[in-house]
C-alpha cells in the first residue's frame, strides 16, 4: 500500500511541476459588450479584436507547453480593473490586449505596439486616451480607480515604469511583433511606444497592447476586416508569442508554420456602374453565364486626374478601364467571373498597386 501511495505521489508531484513550466498567457480582446471601440468604414472593433484574439489562441493551445486563459471569448463587457485581475490572478507569464486603432483623419495607417510608460506626447496619448476612456463606462469608477481621469494628461494614478527588467521584455516582444508586421505581412510599422495605459500599469508581467491598423483608413479597415486578414495577424502574433517564449525560457518550441494570404476583397459598385460589355470579358467561363456573373474586376487606383489608358501609366497593365466618379476617375483591370479576378488581383499587386481590391456590381 505504501508503495501504491508514493507512486501516485512522485506521479502527482511530476504532473505538478509539468504544469508549473506551462507557459501562461492572458489574451486580452479590446472593449466588448456595451463598449464597441472604434467604429468606422463598417468595421467594430470589439468584434475584429476578439476574432484576432480567439485566433492566436487556437494556434497557442496546440502546443502542449502553452497555457491560454482569455479576458473575455464572447462579446461582453470586462471592466479594465478585471481583465489586469484576470492576469495577476493567473501569475501569467505574458499579457497580450489586442485592439484596433482610429484616428479623427482617414490618413493614417500602420500597426503600432504599446508598453507601459509615460510619454503623453501628440496622437500617441489620444491613442491611450481612447484605450483607457473605457473606464468612465464602468460603475462607481471614480471610487474604483481613485479619481482617474482618462482625459487628462496630468492625472496622476501611481502611472509608474516598471522594474527594468519586466519593461525591457516588454519592449523586445513588441519589437519582434512589429518585425514580423513589417517584414512578413508588408505593413505599414509605425513602432513601439510606452504609453501610461492603465491595464498594462496594473497587471505585473510583461504585457503589450497592440494596434493592429487604423479602422479609420478605407484600405486597412478592409484589411483587418477580412478573414485572411485576421489570419495572418493571429499567425504573426502567436509566432511572436513563442519566440518569446522560447528566449525567456530557454526552450526550443518549434514555431507555428506562417500561412500569409492575400485577402480577396470583394467591394460592390454603385448601380451606375454595372453597365458590362460582355464582348470584351476577359477569362469567360465555357458555359453560358449572365452578366452579372462576368461583371467582377479589379480596381487599381482612385486619382483626380485623367490619364491615359495606356500600358506606360499603369506599371505596364494593359486592358485598363475607366469609371468617372464625383471627385474623380476610377481605375480597373480585368473583367471576368471571380476566379479570373483572382489572378488579375495577384498580377496588378505584382505590378505595384499594393491596395488593389476586387469589385462586382452585385
Amino acid at each position: 500500500m505504501k508503495k501504491v501511495l508514493v507512486i501516485i505521489f512522485v506521479c502527482l508531484s511530476f504532473f505538478s511541476v509539468a504544469q508549473e513550466k506551462k507557459f501562461k498567457v492572458i489574451l486580452d480582446a479590446g472593449h466588448g459588450g456595451k463598449d464597441p471601440g472604434a467604429a468606422k468604414n463598417g468595421c467594430i472593433e470589439k468584434h475584429i479584436a476578439l476574432d484576432v484574439v480567439l485566433k492566436i489562441g487556437k494556434i497557442l493551445e496546440s502546443y502542449p507547453d502553452f497555457n491560454v486563459k482569455y479576458t473575455r471569448s464572447t462579446d461582453v463587457f470586462i471592466p479594465l480593473r478585471d481583465r489586469a485581475k484576470i492576469a495577476n490572478d493567473f501569475e501569467a507569464d505574458l499579457f497580450v490586449s489586442v485592439h484596433c486603432n482610429s484616428s479623427v483623419s482617414p490618413k493614417p495607417y500602420g500597426a503600432m505596439t504599446l508598453v507601459m510608460g509615460l510619454s503623453r506626447a501628440g496622437m500617441n496619448f489620444e491613442i491611450a486616451k481612447a484605450e483607457n476612456a473605457v473606464i468612465s463606462l464602468e460603475d462607481n469608477f471614480k471610487e474604483k480607480y481613485e479619481g482617474f481621469d482618462p482625459n487628462n494628461p496630468n492625472t496622476q494614478i501611481g502611472l509608474r515604469i516598471m522594474q527594468e527588467e519586466t519593461l525591457m521584455q516588454s519592449i523586445n516582444f513588441a519589437s519582434t511583433v512589429q518585425s514580423y508586421f513589417k517584414n512578413s505581412l508588408q505593413r505599414k510599422d509605425l513602432g513601439m511606444h510606452q504609453q501610461p495605459l492603465w491595464v498594462l500599469d496594473a497587471t505585473v508581467m510583461p504585457g503589450v497592447l497592440i494596434e493592429l491598423g487604423f479602422l479609420s483608413n478605407l484600405e486597412e479597415s478592409k484589411y483587418m476586416k477580412s478573414e485572411e486578414g485576421k489570419s495572418n495577424y493571429s499567425q504573426i502574433i502567436a509566432r511572436s508569442i513563442i519566440e518569446y517564449k522560447n528566449n525567456v525560457r530557454g526552450t526550443n518550441t518549434p514555431p507555428n508554420v506562417l500561412q500569409i494570404k492575400e485577402p480577396v476583397i470583394v467591394e460592390e459598385l454603385p448601380v451606375m456602374e454595372t453597365v458590362v460589355d460582355t464582348s470584351k470579358v476577359v477569362d469567360a467561363a465555357p458555359e453560358p453565364l449572365t452578366p452579372a456573373e462576368l461583371a467582377y474586376k479589379v480596381q487599381i487606383s482612385f486619382s483626380t486626374k485623367k490619364l491615359d489608358l495606356t500600358p506606360e501609366n499603369f506599371n505596364g497593365l494593359a486592358n485598363v478601364t475607366m469609371i468617372e466618379v464625383s471627385g474623380g476617375y476610377k481605375y480597373f483591370y480585368g473583367l471576368g467571373t471571380l476566379e479570373a479576378c483572382k489572378k488579375f488581383l495577384a498580377e496588378a499587386k505584382q505590378k505595384g498597386f499594393a491596395s488593389a481590391f476586387i469589385v462586382t456590381p452585385n
